[in-house]
């Protein structure tokens, strides 16, 4: 029984060379010769994202691969956070499977990618099913259609644990990437199914605090809101944002989030609250729209982001894993990070401390890639769950 995995980085702006670079050692690391079984990858999007994909798929022998634009990527002693940086993990094993599957959001309700993607991973569900990895367009994606969607379609597709985050653009908040094989998509989603006779150990963690008083959302549909306390929403958040947010949304969203009591099942292991993100506002409608289902009579709190909370949050992580590996080796690690949890709360020395802590707790040999994110998913104990401003981290053993 083996496994090959290694990670491979490249900061080269041309994206060619980026490939190349990312990927010869990708698989000089892994001692792969020849083509690997699965590759993922995570860029930022300074490249040209058609060219580089192409040009991964490429020199990768054509293997299947799964990936997305992120505003950074995070490898073993690295965060990079610039415009031109590309990580690339190729696999080769004999003890997991990775099998993808995407669909389009074309009819504006991920009820059917939920569904598509499902129906594509069916003849795959008698295998030795280890977890499923999903990555989705960063902006409109409703977490909860997906899920509720997949598990309906998928052969007890309630038991299976999801990982994984929403694409980003380095904050322009305007188009983000998705990498299926050769193609290069902004609405897609994708399931990555895990199979095989490796297990999973799991952690997840936000930094966030409740500021203000409890409100009540009393007018929504789906995951839109347009009013709390019977007041337009986008009054009531000028009550908590600074001067210089009010009129700039990219800086409202990093400082400012939501924080929705956490059922009593999961409340436990994580936290008081889970958090949500506001990716998108509608200054016409009144709207703001979060990567979730809200009902109206949902009791919500302003929430914002603690730096203690954030650095100690990551070190209970470290110890929750290392107590589920039982003194295993990890094979290989998946770090899904909120693009708020990077370099708009650290400065460069804080950040790659709070990371090499982890790291070093874990091994600083493990083959780690992951990228900085929209929205994280990661179950809290077996219950799937979404996250915002949270580390959601993975690890194959």
């Amino acid at each position: 029984m083996f496994t090959k995995s290694a990670v491979g980085v490249s900061h080269h702006r041309n994206p060619k060379v980026a490939a190349r670079e990312a990927c010869e050692a990708a698989l000089k690391r892994a001692g792969i010769e020849g083509r690997p079984d699965f590759v993922f990858m995570f860029a930022s999007v300074g490249y040209d994202q058609r060219t580089l994909v192409e040009a991964v798929r490429e020199l990768t022998g054509n293997a299947p691969l799964a990936g997305c634009s992120g505003e950074g990527i995070i490898t073993q002693g690295e965060s990079d956070e610039s415009n031109f940086t590309v990580g690339v993990m190729t696999v080769q094993s004999d003890e997991i499977r990775f099998t993808h599957a995407m669909a389009l959001n074309t009819t504006g309700s991920h009820l059917d990618t939920g569904k598509a993607v499902a129906e594509a991973l069916r003849p795959h569900a008698s295998d030795a099913i280890i977890g499923m990895i999903v990555l989705a367009e960063g902006l409109q994606f409703n977490y909860d259609q997906f899920r509720q969607s997949f598990a309906e379609h998928f052969p007890e597709g309630d038991q299976v644990l999801l990982f994984g985050g929403m694409a980003a653009d380095n904050w322009a908040m305007k188009e983000t990437f998705q990498y299926f094989d050769g193609q290069v998509h902004t609405n897609a989603v994708m399931g990555v199914l895990m199979t095989g006779s490796l297990r999973i150990a799991h952690s997840v963690g936000h930094g966030c605090v409740p500021i203000g008083t409890e409100r009540t959302v009393t007018r929504s549909l789906n995951n839109v809101i347009y009013e709390i306390d019977g007041k337009p929403v986008l009054d009531i958040l000028k009550e908590y944002l600074m001067e210089d947010e009010v009129d700039n949304w990219k800086k409202a969203v990093v400082n400012l989030s939501w924080g929705l009591k956490a059922s009593e099942d999961i409340k436990g292991e994580y936290d008081e609250f889970v958090i949500r993100f506001m990716p998108a506002r509608d200054e016409e409608a009144g709207s703001i729209t979060i990567p979730t289902d809200i009902p109206e009579g949902t009791r919500v709190w302003m929430t914002r982001r603690d730096h203690d909370k954030i650095a100690k949050g990551v070190e209970k992580i470290g110890e929750n894993v290392l107590k589920q590996l039982g003194g295993e080796k990890p094979k290989m690690v998946f770090h899904f990070d909120c693009a708020g949890r990077g370099k708009v709360v650290f400065r460069e020395q804080q950040k790659l401390e709070v990371l090499k802590t982890l790291q070093g707790a874990l091994g600083a040999q493990v083959p780690w890639l992951g990228f900085y994110t929209y929205g994280e998913i990661g179950p809290i104990g077996t219950c799937n769950q979404f996250h915002n401003y949270t580390l959601s981290l993975m690890v194959l053993y």
